[in-house]
């Protein structure tokens, strides 16, 4: 590629009147085809048209030759529940390149540009699903979390499930569907709290044929919700949320009373356990595979959010972070932990140091890997000592993240 093509090439903001180029750009990458376009009840101008939000709400930036879009990069300014705390959140998407254009390290430039502009707005932490895991790997970000996939025969649902309360189903745009996610995202973490431009994208690639369910307790309080698609003979369980025990035997006993319909039942699950250990016949197939990447943006104000599960400790650990991407990040941190009191960070380095990269420390702190896990496999350098404290101090829980963007 010749590298001098760069040298007529800008960067700048995509606006509204590039909504056609945001668009096209996108459907080449992905290879969108008007068949399969209309298949889910789109027209060509319809699915441009309900993409024009993204760019009034989301920072879209793009290389342009004249005014010809080469490559582009997308980010939602979202929410995430991080143990307890909500974050301020640069969810990455829309990462697309023209063919012609790879080769020059356009893409490297749109991710930096973009992490400096996450940082100017206080989103300290930054998310994607990753089309690469070496591309992103290299820029800072990490695995954090799995998708298990799940197939369940009809003849292993469970039977005689007895609650207090009912299902009932609903419109996609009910109150209730929507503030019981809101009510499951603040008390879980790791879970993205949706707002409008998430709920849309939720709903941009479904048929018409999905149906929403919700379980209602006794005192007809939502509970759970279901969103499914019955199809040649199989019930998809596009997601399924409960906040107490009783809302998820009521929606599985719901999914149940299909059993005359279908043969079998296929979903995804998004919180760290094999679904079959619930059921009384757990010879079913379970796959796993990672699923979302992140990477802490801004450390300091990553630092002043976090819940340490256990701050009731005289000690100190010192952070050598490894950024190649962000300076600010690429130094290192004290962190002093006093009993009573809040964690701070202190001046003064400590003996207990732990050396790492940026993704790795991001894999850590969100419970991913823990810390004796990382140091067998070499991925953090550190005493057995300091490997304790961290151990002590990093809560053992690992994040729920469902959505795709």
């Amino acid at each position: 590629m010749n590298k001098a093509i760069k040298r007529d090439l800008h960067l700048k903001r995509l606006e509204a009147k590039d909504l056609t180029q945001f668009n096209d750009i996108l459907r080449y990458a992905f290879q969108v085809t008007d068949e399969q376009l209309l298949k889910v009840g789109w027209k060509h101008d319809e699915i441009k048209r309900s993409k024009f939000p993204i760019l009034e709400k989301a920072e879209v930036i793009g290389w342009f030759e004249d005014e010809r879009l080469a490559a582009q990069i997308a980010v939602y300014p979202l929410q995430v529940n991080i143990s307890g705390s909500i974050y301020e959140m640069g969810y990455i998407t829309g990462v697309a390149t023209y063919p012609e254009y790879m080769g020059l390290g356009l893409m490297s430039g749109l991710m930096k540009k973009s992490l400096e502009t996450m940082y100017e707005r206080n989103q300290c932490i930054s998310f994607l699903y990753p089309y690469s895991h070496p591309l992103y790997r290299h820029k800072g970000w990490e695995v954090v979390s799995d998708k298990m996939t799940y197939q369940i025969r009809d003849h292993q649902l469970p039977r005689d499930i007895d609650v207090p309360g009912r299902v009932k189903r609903v419109r996609e745009n009910s109150p209730d569907l929507i503030a019981l996610h809101d009510t499951f995202a603040r008390q879980t973490h790791g879970c993205l709290v949706r707002n409008e431009l998430v709920w849309e994208e939720y709903w941009r690639w479904d048929v018409e044929d999905v149906t929403v369910a919700i379980y209602y307790g006794e005192d007809d309080r939502p509970l759970g919700y279901l969103v499914y698609l019955i199809e040649n003979d199989v019930f998809h369980v596009k997601e399924m949320v409960y906040l107490n025990q009783e809302a998820r035997k009521g929606l599985w006993g719901y999914i149940a009373a299909h059993e005359s319909m279908i043969n079998e039942v296929v979903g995804s699950n998004y919180n760290n356990h094999t679904i079959s250990f619930l059921f009384g016949d757990s010879d079913m197939k379970e796959t796993i595979r990672p699923y979302i990447m992140a990477r802490i943006v801004d450390f300091e104000g990553f630092f002043r959010q976090y819940h340490f599960s256990n701050t009731d400790i005289n000690e100190a650990v010192t952070f050598e972070i490894i950024d190649t991407v962000l300076e600010w990040n690429n130094r290192s941190f004290t962190v002093k932990f006093s009993p009573g009191q809040a964690p701070v960070l202190v001046d003064k380095p400590s003996d207990n140091r732990v050396k790492l990269e940026i993704g790795i420390l991001t894999c850590m702190l969100l419970g991913y890997k823990r810390p004796t896990y990382l140091q067998q496999i070499e991925r953090i350098e550190a005493s057995k000592k300091t490997v304790a404290i961290l151990e002590s101090v990093i809560a053992n829980e690992k994040i729920y993240f469902s959505d795709y963007i």
